[in-house]
């Protein structure tokens, strides 16, 4: 299959590109891909690909077999500011496949290189990859070297090339995937140029880290690669960034119809609202706290930019069919109460800003301290990210 015959069909037909490329060497197709994690995980969201995994990796077994495949959803809300530049989404998409003791890392790595070449139409002349080069600890990935080069693909040490878990637990090299995105033949190296694009990561698990800093074998191999949905329709798109396929597209260009939004705002509106769309898939609901307040966070700094120039502007205008169409690509229920909490969210906000820029209006012409935000905040139940906001408005 080439690219051309791909991108006919865009995102949806890259991802049955890639389910069906493990699926034809034995992989099962892993279940959910929730944003919700496992019980008994203190973090809010799944915030990567193998994050619903973790627990099976000490013991290098999974109960629905040795060869595994998803697509999971991932949601992090740690850089909101960075949102709307060329490369952060509060949500985006990972690629996952496993071995659980079962093939080596080695048939990992020529498997990648088939799915890229072969079943996505990329050149391999456009193909770069960093391997781990060793520590004082431990020597170099020879073996992943020694495939790259057979596969006939420029292969550099590097050190940093090591994943884990945090400073314990399951651990192991790992060979970083670059393709060249810039026109004309590649240059240097992804260390010195930034057109090299880092698409894919391979990790073989090898060992534990101990509490006390030393190294001991994993009883059983883990093979863990990871790839951003995003950064691969971006590429086989032939586009500059994710907020130009379609992914974001439909939202881009509804926004820009019905609220006049351009640039950075447009895409902030567009990311938080499809954001907000596949966490109510997942059953989450505005709340004040815990899990809840993203998505009401994230509703409010829509509102918050949309009623800016014109407060008349209204969730309500969103259509149908971009809703449906959204919960349809995250295969969540059609029947998700999207615009009923919209509405709703919308409402509340509409009454907390009415009365905030009232309380805040007093405050003009100083600066607001941490009392100033504390008080606000306990007495008159403004959070601080809506009174920095509204302060802008009044001063």
């Amino acid at each position: 299959m080439d690219t051309d015959s791909i991108l006919d069909h865009g995102t949806e037909r890259i991802l049955d590109t890639y389910l069906d490329f493990y699926r034809d060497r034995g992989h099962r197709v892993l279940p959910g891909g929730t944003l919700i994690p496992p019980p008994g995980d203190p973090v809010l969201f799944t915030t990567s690909g193998v994050h619903p995994l973790v627990r099976h990796l000490e013991t290098g077994h999974h109960p629905l077999g040795g060869r595994l495949v998803n697509v999971q959803r991932c949601l992090r809300t740690t850089d909101l500011d960075e949102v709307g530049d060329d490369r952060h989404y509060t949500l985006f998409e990972m690629l996952g496949s496993w071995s659980f003791g079962d093939y080596s890392h080695e048939q990992s790595l020529r498997w990648g290189y088939e799915l890229l070449t072969d079943g996505f139409g990329l050149s391999p002349d456009r193909l770069y990859v960093t391997v781990f080069g060793g520590t004082g600890e431990l020597g170099p990935d020879e073996e992943s070297r020694r495939t790259w080069t057979e596969l006939g693909v420029p292969v550099e040490l590097e050190g940093e090339n090591w994943w884990s878990l945090g400073e314990t637990g399951p651990c192991g090299p790992d060979s970083e995937i670059h393709v060249w995105t810039g026109d004309g033949p590649p240059t240097g190296t992804p260390g010195t140029e930034p057109r090299w694009m880092e698409l894919w990561n391979h990790v073989e698990m090898r060992y534990r880290r101990l509490p006390d800093g030393s190294l001991e074998p994993l009883p059983r191999r883990v093979v863990d690669t990871g790839m951003g949905l995003e950064r691969l329709v971006t590429l086989l798109s032939g586009v500059r960034t994710g907020y130009d396929t379609d992914l974001f597209l439909p939202w881009l260009s509804t926004a820009r119809r019905l609220w006049g939004v351009h640039g950075r705002t447009e895409r902030v509106v567009s990311d938080h609202l499809r954001s907000v769309v596949a966490l109510l898939g997942d059953g989450v609901r505005p709340g004040p706290t815990g899990r809840g307040y993203v998505p009401r966070r994230l509703i409010r700094r829509v509102l918050t930019r949309l009623w800016r120039d014109d407060d008349t502007h209204s969730l309500s205008e969103l259509p149908d069919e971009l809703l449906t169409d959204t919960l349809r690509h995250f295969r969540q229920p059609l029947d998700t109460p999207v615009r009923e909490v919209l509405l709703d969210e919308q409402r509340r906000f509409g009454e907390l800003v009415r009365r905030g820029r009232r309380v805040l209006g007093r405050y003009r012409g100083r600066p607001l301290g941490d009392d100033d935000l504390r008080y606000l905040h306990d007495t008159h139940g403004l959070p601080p990210e809506v009174v920095t906001d509204l302060y802008e408005e009044v001063s």
